[in-house]
């Protein structure tokens, strides 16, 4: 008995926005648009739930997704690579280089 071929799934680049949940990414898409009357290009993003079964992303990582499943309401994609890592933002407690001055 020969399987069914599958057809190729969807693929793309996004950057990591929450990592607040388990197993569970937010990733916006950025792309261009030409307004349909006036022509201007105008940024545009799609917004899609990842699945990231180890917790290897963080926010502000860039990584690739594809298409898969439904494995919930709302993620339908998995995480595939992080591409590159995002700046490290301070954990509370620590202190940033640039500290805000206090009014005086």
């Amino acid at each position: 008995m020969e399987t069914a071929a599958r057809g190729t799934r969807r693929v793309e680049v996004g950057v990591v926005t929450s990592d607040k949940m388990n197993k569970t990414r937010r990733v916006e898409i950025p792309r261009l648009v030409k307004h349909p009357r006036y022509g201007k290009i105008i940024k545009r993003r799609t917004i899609c739930y990842v699945h990231d079964e180890r917790n290897e992303s963080e926010s502000g990582d860039t990584v690739e997704i594809m298409e898969t499943r439904p494995l919930s309401r709302l993620k339908t994609w998995r995480l595939v690579r992080v591409m590159n890592r995002g700046a490290e933002a301070p954990q509370a407690g620590e202190k940033s280089e640039n500290p805000v001055a206090p009014p005086a």
